[in-house]
């Protein structure tokens, strides 16, 4: 009878130890919790990009257009030169982009890929647009420097725009908002990424 129930009290003691050995310790669940907060704002802000990337993306096709009437990517076709109240316009607008931009909160790398590149580009739209002004300024024999230049630099943004973009597809479907295309429309033909052909909203 002694022999079982020392046998009893061995056993208990084992579950008890094994039980206590698999507790996680205080700072596994610290760093659980963390990595569990770290994820929903992750969400959380790749959501809030993408939104802030739409409203960007129709400002920059609104201006994209212009500038591709003034400075046309087909040399074959005739400029028509931007009147100074409508630089002021792009101007106006890219101001806000930059603003609308120029928050950096901290987020995983591969969201901060996307929210730099974006920065970037609408950076690059803007020196664009002021080559451009620039240029127009200039008596004709200098003037198409500048709009080399600019039309350079509008290149630069398109596709800046569109590896930033093609980042924010991935990190959407990585989060489960399934696909979401946020390219620019205005200015094809520059050496853009463009977006793929699944449907938007679906998953990967």
């Amino acid at each position: 009878m002694r022999y079982i129930v020392t046998i009893l009290v061995a056993v208990a003691i084992a579950g008890s130890l094994g039980y206590l050995f698999a507790l996680p310790d205080a700072g596994q669940a610290a760093v659980a919790d963390m990595q569990e907060a770290e994820a929903k704002r992750d969400v959380r802000q790749i959501s809030e990009l993408t939104t802030t990337a739409r409203v960007t993306a129709g400002d920059l096709n609104g201006v994209l257009s212009g500038l591709a009437k003034a400075l046309p990517q087909d040399r074959t076709l005739t400029a028509q030169p931007a009147r100074s109240a409508e630089i002021d316009e792009w101007r106006r607008v890219l101001r806000q982009a930059v603003d609308r931009h120029a928050e950096t909160p901290s987020g995983t790398t591969a969201t901060n890929v996307a929210r730099m590149g974006f920065r970037n580009a609408v950076n690059a739209v803007v020196i664009a647009v002021d080559a451009y002004a620039a240029g127009q300024r200039l008596p004709a024999d200098l003037r198409r420097d500048f709009l080399d230049l600019a039309a350079r630099q509008r290149s630069a943004a398109v596709a800046t725009w569109s590896v930033a973009a093609t980042q924010l597809d991935q990190i959407n479907v990585s989060a489960g908002n399934g696909h979401q295309h946020v390219y620019l429309t205005s200015a094809p033909g520059e050496g853009a990424m463009s977006a793929d052909t699944v449907p938007e909203g679906a998953p990967g």
